[in-house]
């Protein structure tokens, strides 16, 4: 019997918060709204499985890091998977053995107040050489939390030396030498003062726009989480 046919409907599009809602709790419900498609059907029909030798969408793959991450700069990661992986629906075809190795990326960009390094993954090596692209599996701690958080620097105290000079060259040149300072020495001490208060206020706007450093150390331990099946064969070794 057919599925009736629904309409596909259109995602919402994200919109900036409004003015007064802090928390963008109008983009959180057009999250949890993007995906309906209206209607009491799903339009999706059951899929025969492209062969039994899968790990499935939802699958979770244990690894640790080879190589350490610094979001100071972009660069590549190295895991290795630390428990055999399965065939999804038995659970009795070794797939993935452990001592494969994950290849992956990390992302620079740091906001402030992040904690997280967000990685993801391109490519999965076994121990015969044979290996398999995937598409951006991102990474996740232990718990199944977004990203991997180890050591964050905010970089407080440089932005408080920035600070602390600042201040220092705001003072030195608000002093004057009182009523024997002449109309020269005045307009030169003002002139000065400008030019300082300037100059301090770029070096902390400088130090503010520092982003933080997170540090995640070689061996930390991590998951992957499948978002699309990976068709493999099994691992003869």
């Amino acid at each position: 019997e057919s599925i009736p046919q629904v309409d596909a409907g259109i995602a919402p599009a994200s919109v900036a918060p409004a003015e007064g809602d802090q928390n963008n709790q109008q983009h959180k419900l057009d999250f949890l709204e993007s995906r309906d498609t209206g209607g009491i059907y799903n339009p999706h029909a059951l899929q025969t499985p492209a062969s039994p030798h899968q790990v499935m969408a939802g699958s979770v793959i244990a690894a640790s890091l080879i190589t350490g991450i610094n979001s100071d700069l972009p660069g590549l990661v190295v895991a290795h998977v630390t428990e055999n992986i399965y065939d999804t629906v038995t659970g009795s075809v070794l797939l993935i053995p452990q001592g494969s190795r994950l290849i992956g990326t990390y992302d620079s960009v740091v906001a402030f107040g992040q904690r997280r390094a967000l990685l993801v993954w391109q490519r999965i090596l076994l121990p015969d050489g044979s290996s398999i692209e995937i598409d951006n599996l991102p990474a996740t701690d232990t718990a199944g939390y977004a990203g991997l958080e180890d050591k964050v620097d905010f970089h407080i105290w440089r932005l408080i030396k920035g600070i602390a000079l600042a201040t220092l060259l705001g003072v030195g040149t608000e002093l004057s030498l009182g009523e024997d300072e002449s109309d020269l020495v005045r307009a030169i001490r003002e002139s000065t003062q400008q030019n300082v208060n300037r100059a301090g206020q770029r070096i902390t706007e400088k130090n503010l726009n520092i982003q933080p450093t997170i540090t995640v150390r070689p061996g930390w331990p991590l998951r992957v989480i499948v978002h699309k099946d990976l068709v493999l064969r099994p691992y003869k070794g």
